[in-house]
């Protein structure tokens, strides 16, 4: 047993330096959530007041910045820690585990403000941040349950959960030696579908499903939603990056048409195998690959070469690509009787899945679509620091207000370290200020 002599005699409450208690000093401080505070006081009147809405407020942020995966764990961290129960504001006791139930049902009526409190941090983190919402990237996550699916739908009694379903997703490749493969997965629970900005990797707006909703049907949603509620972000946006899952035809002429914004977006192989390439409209002898790589063939010899992209003409919705003998300095035998010898326009309309205001075969597109990974990043940071990996979420609407409570502390955490000049910071949940 190792014997203290002396024991110098302090109070913790002297010591200036909370240490990894500033994180959540950093998320209080940032978040702007008094209207929401104010309305559940206003709630509460003349009731007991044994456990302040503001104290409970930010003990359930203090769970989220603190990984704790459930509320009995916080609870047993509020009743070991003085110094977290005095900066959440509680005096005396810890409160029961029904002060959080009713808590989170008064939230659950109010999800609302919680949404508002979400855009009032991005609104701030696009006055911040040079360039935040130029570049857009979204992608759909899964969430799993631990409940256990029902084959008939049973009344509500808090635990079970009656919204989750199945959802599945599927991925295709090609190996190296040429063969196909196919991948199926498929999980019990919910699909958060989020759009963040690929330069900062944060997160700009998002919806909570069932895993069944498809990602293409919800994309078209969260487009008009931002229409209404973020505006000024989609009229900045340049780039919209997705994966294969919103390969969409009138997702992609949406994107331009309508918000100005290129759609880098990955495509599936529709055609058979047999049809390796096709001929370009009326063109005799330019072909199209579905990734829109486009080929010329020698009239004299019949090589296949790419030919070079001069680039998109906005006011004309077209392609401009060039003659590879003339851009790269190739002898062709048949360049003085190759009808496309001074180059072709490609008209978007020619097909809008394949042909893109940026071109599918450009080395920009390329660059473009790698920092999709930004969106992956931020879904990875949900189930590792957020703790949607292991999670005890019961029903659709407690997911929904649980989501947006965690990326709220992302983007108030986020915000925080901009404050303070470390924005090298600004992404990580658990360093400390």
């Amino acid at each position: 047993m190792a014997i203290i002599p002396q024991q110098r005699l302090f109070s913790w409450k002297e010591i200036m330096n909370l240490g990894d208690l500033n994180r959540l000093e950093l998320v209080l401080d940032t978040m702007p959530d008094e209207k929401l505070m104010q309305l559940l006081e206003r709630k509460r009147s003349y009731g007991r007041n044994d456990y302040p809405v503001r104290a409970v407020w930010n003990s359930i942020l203090a769970g989220i910045v603190y990984q704790h995966p459930s509320i009995e764990s916080l609870r047993r961290e509020l009743l070991r820690n003085g110094q977290l129960r005095h900066l959440c504001g509680f005096l005396n006791e810890v409160p029961p585990p029904w002060v959080y139930s009713r808590f989170l049902r008064k939230l659950l009526k109010h999800h609302q403000y919680i949404d508002d409190i979400f855009k009032s941090l991005v609104e701030e983190l696009q006055e911040n941040l040079p360039g935040f919402g130029n570049i857009l990237a979204i992608d759909g996550k899964a969430i799993h349950t631990h409940a256990q699916p029902h084959k008939k739908v049973l009344p509500p009694d808090g635990r079970r959960d009656n919204d989750a379903d199945f959802g599945v997703k599927t991925y295709r490749g090609i190996r190296e030696d040429g063969t196909a493969w196919e991948k199926i997965t498929s999980w019990f629970g919910y699909r958060i579908h989020l759009i963040v900005d690929a330069t900062y990797e944060l997160p700009v707006t998002f919806h909570v499903t069932k895993a069944s909703q498809a990602e293409a049907p919800r994309a078209h949603k969260l487009l008009a939603e931002m229409a209404q509620t973020q505006p000024e972000i989609l009229k900045n946006c340049e780039v919209f990056l997705g994966d294969r899952g919103y390969d969409d035809g009138k997702l992609i002429t949406l994107l331009w048409d309508k918000y100005q914004i290129k759609p880098v977006i990955d495509i599936r192989n529709m055609w058979k195998d047999s049809d390796k390439t096709r001929l370009l409209g009326k063109q005799s002898n330019v072909v199209h690959d579905y990734r829109g790589n486009i080929f010329c063939h020698c009239p004299e010899t019949g090589t296949q070469r790419n030919m070079a992209y001069g680039g998109f003409e906005k006011d004309r919705a077209t392609l401009k690509y060039r003659c590879p003998a003339k851009h790269y300095g190739i002898t062709c035998k048949g360049q003085d009787s190759c009808p496309v010898a001074g180059g072709i326009r490609i008209s978007l309309k020619e097909n809008r899945r394949i042909f893109t205001p940026l071109a599918r075969s450009s080395y920009k597109w390329k660059k473009y679509y790698k920092k999709r990974t930004a969106v992956e990043r931020v879904n990875s940071r949900l189930d590792v620091s957020f703790g949607f990996e292991n999670h005890f979420i019961r029903g659709l609407d407690k997911m929904k207000v649980r989501c947006g409570i965690a990326l709220c502390v992302m983007l108030a955490m986020a915000l925080g370290r901009i404050r303070q000049n470390e924005q090298d910071k600004m992404r990580s949940l658990v360093k400390s200020a």
